[in-house]
């Protein structure tokens, strides 16, 4: 590259350079000036809710699963081929209601035969009985006699029993499930034929942590929701402890009881357990939108009326870390970093920063609940 090409490119950047400072220099002109003229950040706008102090039940809260009281997958104590089936699918029965028959045809003849050699061996024994009176017969005719209207009276018992032992009775009151066999199949001793559940009561099983073993006594209420009846809270109350803790997570297993009129909650459904520990206590609550949650804590912007050296108040948000409680419904309880009587914005907070110049305005904000029920979208 010759001195000329040099000097020509050396000016072309100078110039490049001159126009990207002044630019530069005129936005920042442009910035001072805005500023002196009394113009700063975009107002933001924003809902609040107050502070409130609320008198909350102390309870504790856990998630568990729901059992039958009783429960039991039903089978048949022998083999057979099933010749007849007395119940619907999803049917209601009670104790002793007769479900099912496996083939009987060869008991039921072997029964008939063992019934006419009891009745022979019977009548044999009565006259034996009355000729030992006089002495016309010996007693070992007579102990003869005896023993086999014994062991025919037992065989009439053991075909009664292997019979009885072909028909699948309801062990308890309840609802059944979906049967397993169909007529003509052959089933082995102990095929599961059909699931019996009783409904109501129904059980709850639970975990809690060892640290509130004292104040678990059975009696105390307690409320179940599951997602496939939000809108509606079973009640039900605390009826037994276990009575040893697991070594390893240092929880104790907990069963309450529910009342379940028409069978609406099932075994093995998930639910929400809330356990009343009998006492209340005043609690600091705000609205869980108005919490901002962070890896460093969770915080609020709280609204205060600031004054400047100009002289203009202006409403502006600042951010205060929190400590909070437990959640109830559209509310949480704060522990740490409020006052009752304050304000803190409950929607919009995502855009604020410490010291953010704000506009509030309620008329769109959602309004919080204690039981909220979503409706489906």
């Amino acid at each position: 590259m010759n001195l000329k090409s040099f000097l020509f490119a050396l000016a072309f950047l100078l110039v490049v350079v001159g126009v990207v400072a002044g630019v530069k220099a005129l936005q920042i002109g442009r910035l001072i000036s805005s500023g002196e003229e009394g113009e700063g950040p975009p107002v933001e706008t924003v809902s609040t809710a107050p502070v409130t102090k609320e008198r909350r039940e102390r309870s504790v809260e856990s998630v568990g699963s729901l059992r039958a009281v009783q429960g039991a997958d039903l089978s048949t104590e022998e083999s057979g081929m099933v010749t007849k089936i007395f119940f619907e699918n999803g049917q209601e029965v009670k104790e002793g209601d007769l479900l099912l028959e496996l083939d009987t045809q060869t008991e039921q003849a072997n029964l008939r035969s063992a019934e006419a050699e009891a009745d022979l061996a019977r009548t044999v024994y009565d006259r034996t009985k009355q000729l030992r009176v006089n002495s016309t017969v010996p007693q070992s005719e007579m102990d003869t006699a005896e023993s086999n209207l014994r062991k025919m009276t037992a065989l009439v018992e053991q075909l009664r029993s292997t019979i009885r032992k072909k028909q699948l009775r309801a062990p308890f009151t309840g609802r059944l499930g979906i049967r397993e066999v169909n007529l003509g199949q052959f089933v082995d001793q102990g095929d599961k034929i059909v699931s019996l559940q009783s409904l109501d009561p129904i059980f709850v099983d639970f975990l809690l942590p060892q640290q509130l073993l004292s104040q678990l006594t059975p009696g105390r209420p307690l409320r179940v929701i599951t997602d496939v009846y939000p809108d509606k809270v079973f009640d039900g109350e605390l009826t037994a402890v276990n009575t040893e803790i697991d070594p390893v997570t240092r929880n104790i297993r907990l069963q309450g009881t529910l009342s379940n009129p028409g069978g609406l909650l099932r075994p093995g459904m998930f639910g929400r357990i809330l356990l009343s520990l009998g006492e209340s206590s005043e609690v600091t609550s705000i609205p869980l939108t108005a919490v901002v949650a962070a890896t460093y804590g969770d915080s609020v912007f709280v609204i205060e009326e600031k004054t400047g050296e100009d002289g203009v108040t202006k409403t502006v948000a600042t951010q205060r870390f929190i400590r909070t409680g437990r959640a109830e419904g559209d509310f949480i309880a704060v522990t740490e970093g409020l006052q009752p009587g304050e304000t803190v914005v409950s929607a919009g907070a995502f855009k604020l920063r410490n010291g953010s110049v704000v506009e509030v305005n309620n008329d769109m904000a959602p309004r919080p609940e204690r039981q909220p029920s979503p409706e489906d979208s």
